[in-house]
């Protein structure tokens, strides 16, 4: 959805702000204060006056995009593209030549959101583990690996590993709530939650994460690679998916606007982290109706039923190509 003001100022990870003053088709584009781009608008394409720096071009596409959610690409002018722009994928050609931002590529490079190395580029070798083949994984991150100013909410997303002294606490209080009881029941005290947690954090095919709005903690994710999960007989599992566990212990983050930030923060951090990451899997309990509206909402959907040992669980599924097509970030 189109924002119902215009969006003059947008923060960024580093600390820099980007700023737009935009006039009767005329865009001027500044960070920090600092003047980056003018621009004027001549039917469906931008004019940039000279030179189109990477700088200057992710700092349009980012503007245009975090404005408009249904815009899907920015046609511009320029008197030249700095080649980088082109062997990056932020800046490409239409089917007649013309220059142009992709909302599609855009949202798919690192850019200032992934805060972590991440895996991609680590090499692909190969182990058995319970007699399934997988790729070795790349060491668990730690500390934040992801943040984005959310323009819709007009509040900061972001994601951290979890620190078993720092949130175990927390952890046993939304474990122990009813309405995640429910659904995880996986009550228990505090000793409990710590084996629980350190069993975890062993676990080399699982990331646990913290979900943050303003920095406050708000919600629990699980991260797994599917391969070596229990989930993997169950359908036609790729080297690279991803797999989640989800939930929101703070009441007062709740509600469907904060279901679309958080979830299509936590997948695009996951696509982010290796670009050989296809699909994002999920398997809450089928009954479990309020999570699988709101995840085919935001593009799941839903492949079939499955019977786990200690559930009937529903095989939710997003791609990659499906969450960047119809990629509504702000």
């Amino acid at each position: 959805m189109t924002h119902s003001a215009p969006l003059h100022s947008l923060p960024l990870p580093d600390g820099r702000r980007l700023s737009a003053d935009c006039g009767a088709g005329s865009l001027v584009l500044s960070l920090d204060d600092r003047p980056l781009l003018v621009a004027r608008r001549e039917g469906d394409c931008w004019q940039l006056g000279g030179p189109a720096s990477v700088e200057m071009l992710w700092a349009m596409a980012y503007w245009a995009f975090a404005s408009d959610a249904p815009c899907q690409r920015v046609r511009f002018t320029a008197a030249s593209v700095a080649t980088e722009a082109f062997s990056l994928g932020l800046a490409s050609r239409d089917e007649i030549g013309g220059l142009q931002l992709e909302r599609a590529a855009f949202w798919q490079l690192p850019g200032l959101w992934l805060q972590s190395t991440g895996s991609a580029g680590y090499p692909q070798v190969w182990r058995m583990n319970s007699g399934r083949r997988h790729p070795l994984r790349a060491p668990k991150p730690q500390g934040e690996v992801y943040r984005r100013f959310d323009a819709r909410l007009g509040q900061w997303i972001s994601l951290r590993t979890l620190d078993v002294e720092l949130d175990l606490e927390r952890f046993n209080r939304w474990q122990n709530s009813p309405r995640v009881l429910e659904f995880w029941q996986e009550g228990g005290s505090l000793e409990q939650h710590r084996a629980y947690l350190e069993k975890l954090a062993q676990a080399p095919h699982t990331t646990t994460l913290i979900g943050c709005i303003d920095d406050e903690p708000f919600a629990y994710y699980e991260a797994y690679w599917a391969k070596e999960d229990r989930i993997a007989p169950f359908y036609e599992v790729d080297d690279y998916d991803r797999g989640i566990h989800m939930l929101v212990g703070e009441e007062h983050h709740r509600g469907p606007h904060k279901v679309e930030s958080w979830l299509t923060a936590l997948v695009h951090y996951l696509l982010l982290d290796d670009p050989r990451t296809r699909r994002i899997v999920a398997e809450p309990r089928a009954d479990n109706a309020r999570m699988i509206g709101h995840m085919q909402r935001l593009g799941f959907c839903k492949e079939k039923e499955f019977d786990f040992p200690h559930k009937r669980a529903a095989l939710m599924v997003q791609s990659r190509e499906t969450f960047f097509e119809r990629c509504a970030l702000c």
